[in-house]
C-alpha cells in the first residue's frame, strides 16, 4: 500500500541517506473521521484520529507512523489538508464534477440537468494554490521539525455542497435542473467537517489568499476549455 508502506519506505530512506533533510508528509483531514461528529467547532490538530473509511485509515496510519519516527530523528513536518480544488483537478472530486457538468451544459453537449449526491454536507474548501504554498514553505524554509510539527491546512469555514453548486450554476447564467443520483450518495457521510489552521498561521505565517469565488470561476473556466476540445 503506497499510503502506508510507501511512506514508511521513503521516511526510512531519508533517515538513512539524508538525515538532515526535512521530510514533508501530506496527510489528510479524512484521518479525523468520527471526531468531526463530536466537534462543536473547527477541529485542531489535537483532535483524535478516528477514520471512518479505508483512505482515512491509511492516511491516519502513516501520519502516526511519521510522528513516531520523528522521535527517532526524522525531521518531519506533517500536514493535514482539508478539501481543496482548482483548475485541472479530476472530475472524481465534487467541485470538478459539478463544474464539468455545468461546462458541458453551457457548450450544449449535455441536457440542462445535473446529477448529484448529498448536497447538505458541509466541508472546508480551499484553493489548491493556497495549499501547495504551505507545502512549499515547509520544503524551502528552515522551519522547526519534530513530533509536534503537525498542521491543519484549512479555511476554518464550512461550506454547504449545495451552495457550491448554486454558485457554479449562477456563474453559468443558465437554468439548470438538479437531480439526486442515489449512486453518488456515500455511506457513513459526516454532516460537517472543518478545521482550525491557527497553528499554521502562527508558525508558518500561512493564510489562504485566493477567494473561493475565484477558485470556482477558475475551475469552471478549465472545464469549459476542456469541453470545447471534446
Amino acid at each position: 500500500d503506497v499510503n502506508v508502506t510507501g511512506t514508511m519506505n521513503l521516511a526510512e530512506s531519508v533517515m538513512r541517506h539524508a538525515p538532515e533533510a526535512r521530510f514533508v508528509y501530506v496527510g489528510s483531514s479524512e484521518a479525523y473521521g468520527a471526531s468531526f461528529q463530536d466537534a462543536a467547532g473547527p477541529l485542531t490538530e489535537n483532535a483524535p484520529l478516528r477514520p471512518v473509511n479505508v483512505y482515512g485509515a491509511t492516511k491516519a496510519a502513516a501520519d502516526l507512523m511519521i510522528g513516531q519516527m520523528s522521535y527517532d530523528g526524522l525531521r518531519a513536518i506533517r500536514f493535514r489538508p482539508f478539501n481543496h480544488t482548482g483548475p485541472g483537478q479530476s472530475d472524481t472530486y465534487v467541485v470538478s464534477d459539478f463544474a464539468r457538468q455545468v461546462a458541458e451544459i453551457m457548450s450544449g453537449k449535455r441536457d440542462p440537468v445535473i446529477h448529484v449526491g448529498n448536497l447538505e454536507a458541509e466541508r472546508d474548501f480551499l484553493d489548491v494554490r493556497d495549499v501547495v504554498r504551505a507545502y512549499a514553505t515547509a520544503a524551502v524554509q528552515d522551519l522547526e521539525t519534530g513530533p509536534d510539527c503537525v498542521y491543519n491546512i484549512a479555511s476554518g469555514r464550512p461550506r454547504r455542497i449545495r451552495d457550491i453548486l448554486d454558485a457554479l450554476i449562477a456563474q453559468s447564467g443558465m437554468a439548470i435542473d438538479v437531480r439526486e443520483d442515489p449512486a453518488k450518495l456515500r455511506p457513513n457521510e459526516i454532516p460537517a467537517a472543518y478545521g482550525d489552521a491557527s497553528r499554521a498561521r502562527e508558525r508558518l505565517n500561512w493564510v489562504p489568499l485566493v477567494p473561493f469565488e475565484q477558485t470556482l470561476a477558475d475551475v469552471l473556466g478549465y472545464w469549459r476549455r476542456m469541453s470545447s476540445l471534446r
